[in-house]
């Protein structure tokens, strides 16, 4: 039996990714999440998959709430992905998360398992944001990347190189909200950590197919969503992630001068005129 555990925030709950569910007992059929890492297991042989990510998690989430489930669960194989809700957090700090990142994938290691980790693509990108929002988001997304660069080749971990994966900004791999994967976006995800995985020489089943089994979504579709759930999400949205962006900007603005006022994508050598870490102070093995 491969044990798989897996932590994180919604991508790993499978946002983006719907399927039907029967009611067992004859009733009404409901509507759930599948996602990357359902179908990785689906890859695995004789899987055992526990999902004990949280929607809006953090990296002191998975340390403090996540980790102490995942080490009970004895797993061979855990995912750490993490970060995308961090970079939208007032009290964000690259060190802190780095440390957190750290402390769970250590522990994870040394209780046995292989772990999986990735790297963030650009969310300015994914977005299609105008420079001025997406430079500042961006900048915080590559220093979760340089951390947890920092972490995985301290620990050994599996690590999908989503920011330079081409694939990645395919619109396709997007839901609708365009900060989740869509069916196939999870498929992608699934597909690349089960080839790592086979790298390695755990033993693996079939992998993941590349095109979705559920037809996309529908323009008709996609607008009931905005009309429904898309308008509680927005005026949610509006409340905490616009205020945050664009004090973030601000910011920026004052740092360094205003970015233009484009919507071409951040290049990796704006970046690095941003303060970005070069190293970051992880705690003692």
């Amino acid at each position: 039996m491969t044990t798989f555990v897996a932590l994180g925030d919604s991508i790993t709950l499978g946002i983006g990714d719907p399927i039907r569910l029967e009611d067992p007992a004859g009733g009404r059929a409901t509507r759930g999440w599948r996602g990357w890492a359902a179908l990785l297991a689906e890859g695995l042989c004789d899987p055992e998959l526990h999902i004990v990510a949280g929607n809006g998690a953090c990296s002191a989430d998975v340390e403090r709430e996540q980790l102490p489930r995942a080490l009970e669960l004895r797993p061979d194989v855990a995912s750490v992905v993490i970060g995308v809700n961090d970079t939208l957090r007032p009290n964000f700090d690259a060190a802190r998360i780095g440390a957190a990142a750290a402390h769970t994938i250590g522990a994870l290691r040394a209780a046995g398992a292989t772990v999986l980790t990735m790297r963030l693509p650009d969310p300015g990108r994914m977005l299609g944001m105008p420079r001025v929002l997406a430079r500042p988001i961006a900048t915080r997304a590559h220093q979760i990347n340089a951390v947890m660069d920092v972490v995985a080749e301290r620990f050994g971990t599996l690590h999908f190189d989503a920011a330079s994966d081409e694939e990645t900004y395919d619109p396709r791999m997007w839901a609708v909200d365009r900060l989740h994967p869509s069916e196939r976006g999870h498929r992608l995800i699934a597909r690349r950590f089960h080839a790592m995985l086979a790298e390695t020489g755990l033993p693996v089943g079939t992998p993941p197919g590349a095109e979705p089994t559920n037809p996309p979504p529908t323009r008709t579709m996609e607008f009931a969503w905005l009309a429904t759930k898309g308008t509680a999400w927005v005026l949610r949205r509006s409340t905490d992630l616009v205020p945050n962006l664009m004090a973030m900007a601000f910011a920026e603005w004052r740092a360094g001068g205003p970015p233009a006022p484009d919507g071409s994508p951040v290049t990796d050598s704006e970046l690095d005129m941003a303060h970005v870490p070069g190293q970051v102070a992880l705690p003692a093995r």
